[in-house]
């Protein structure tokens, strides 16, 4: 059975105690068994109040993060780059002391739009560095997901292929692909081939609409990628994934380009999508 989680974006902006306990119990009111909580500024999560409310709520996490331009491990300025490693460590502990077994998301560059193709020394930097990371990850028993994600938020990974040839390269064995329909959509060719070609590194996926709005209103393919991960045996878990300028804090909805909000009511949002999800899942 796969897990089905949602993202904490879909409650609130923030991880305040009080805005932690209003995610984790609408979580678990959802009827979901994970909360994704992100990691953005890691110094900002209270590890031991997050474990608390998860274990009084009975709910499992994991946690994602985007590093930024002063943190980009795909530079070629080695300050940005033991920056970006100083961060990533920094989050797997948080990750561990609130334990989360997953850490995923855009975790071998910065979380924007370059001007420019990653460079060979750039790209070797990240390899290197996530090598390291994975290691130390391992020893904690957290697996790394390498986010796949579009054009127009890294110029490293938009593809499963390209992905899959980067992981060969940093050659640990806690190191995924991390899949979201969302930016699929908008890169890959079909929603079916990905999925088998990454068989068993597909460690994490996220569902996320066209829009970013209910799922089955916009243009995914959701049948076939359903059908994929069938077909692949894919048990880990399925996180929902959705974003508004009504929940989600400023700073990060003008980096994710939330122009136009479709909801409003995380709630009802959350509610159908795991309907949704599972509904697929069954089928």
């Amino acid at each position: 059975m796969n897990q089905l989680g949602v993202h904490a974006l879909v409650w609130t902006g923030g991880w305040s105690e009080r805005e932690a306990a209003l995610a984790i119990a609408q979580t678990k009111r959802a009827g979901y068994d994970l909360i994704e909580v992100p990691l953005l500024d890691p110094s900002s999560v209270d590890a031991p109040m997050t474990r608390r409310l998860l274990d009084e709520h009975g709910l499992k996490a994991t946690c994602s993060l985007g590093l930024s331009a002063a943190t980009d491990i795909s530079s070629e300025d080695m300050v940005k780059v033991k920056a970006g490693e100083a961060m990533l460590r920094t989050a797997l502990q948080c990750a561990v002391d609130f334990g989360a077994p997953y850490m995923g998301g855009i975790l071998y560059s910065a979380f924007q739009k370059y001007m420019h193709p990653p460079t060979a020394a750039g790209r070797a930097n990240a390899i290197a560095v996530l090598k390291r990371v994975a290691r130390q990850a391992a020893g904690d028993g957290v697996t790394l997901g390498l986010e796949v994600v579009n054009r127009y938020e890294t110029n490293l990974l938009n593809t499963a292929d390209q992905a899959l040839a980067f992981i060969a390269e940093i050659d640990e064995p806690n190191v995924g692909v991390h899949l979201d329909t969302y930016h699929m959509n908008i890169e890959e060719d079909d929603m079916f081939g990905p999925v088998r070609r990454c068989g068993d590194k597909l460690v994490y996926v996220h569902i996320g609409e066209s829009h970013r709005g209910y799922l089955g209103s916009g243009s995914v393919d959701f049948s076939n990628f359903f059908k994929a991960l069938a077909e692949q045996s894919y048990t880990g878990t399925i996180t929902f994934e959705s974003f508004s300028s009504a929940i989600v804090s400023p700073t990060l909805s003008n980096i994710l380009g939330v122009w136009r909000n479709l909801w409003t009511d995380g709630y009802d949002l959350a509610v159908r999508a795991r309907s949704f999800m599972s509904s697929h899942l069954r089928g």
